[in-house]
């Protein structure tokens, strides 16, 4: 399946929607769609978070995204991207578009001199974990990341 890895603007929205409503659906969340198209406007808008998406180069479909938001660290004065999103609908998988949406999430830090990319999944996805670690990524056992929520 030939793919298009593009970075997204305002106007694609609308494509991308759907895709991040199912991405939040893996994740345990009711589809809301339009708070999650106002959500994902108001990155692009503001410019808080780079979108790639996989498009199908024949049928224009769109096939999977990831987001990235600029996180800093002040040990190594550079950025760091957080690769917060990733997801590929479910007709589509299999198929290296994850692989390649990475590739892609990847090239685009180098190539704003970040120190480096991180991300966070489920301890039980492991799916998503193999590929991590085939490109290279490594599971951080040196730290221990904590939260404070607030719904």
């Amino acid at each position: 399946m030939p793919t298009i890895i593009r970075r997204a603007t305002l106007s694609d929205v609308d494509i991308i929607t759907p895709l991040y409503s199912g991405y939040r659906e893996f994740y345990r969340q009711a589809a809301e769609p339009e708070r999650e198209r106002s959500f994902l406007t108001e990155r692009l808008r503001t410019n808080e978070s780079t979108i790639f998406v996989a498009i199908d180069d024949e049928s224009g479909s769109p096939l999977g995204f990831t987001q990235l938001y600029p996180m800093f660290s002040s040990v190594r004065m550079k950025r760091i991207w957080v690769l917060n999103d990733l997801f590929v609908d479910s007709g589509s998988r299999g198929k290296g578009i994850a692989a390649a949406l990475m590739e892609q999430a990847e090239s685009f830090a180098w190539e704003t001199s970040a120190a480096g990319l991180e991300l966070a999944t489920e301890k039980n996805n492991s799916p998503a974990q193999a590929l991590y670690e085939k490109r290279g990524w490594q599971l951080d056992d040196d730290y221990f990341h904590y939260s404070l929520n607030r719904q």
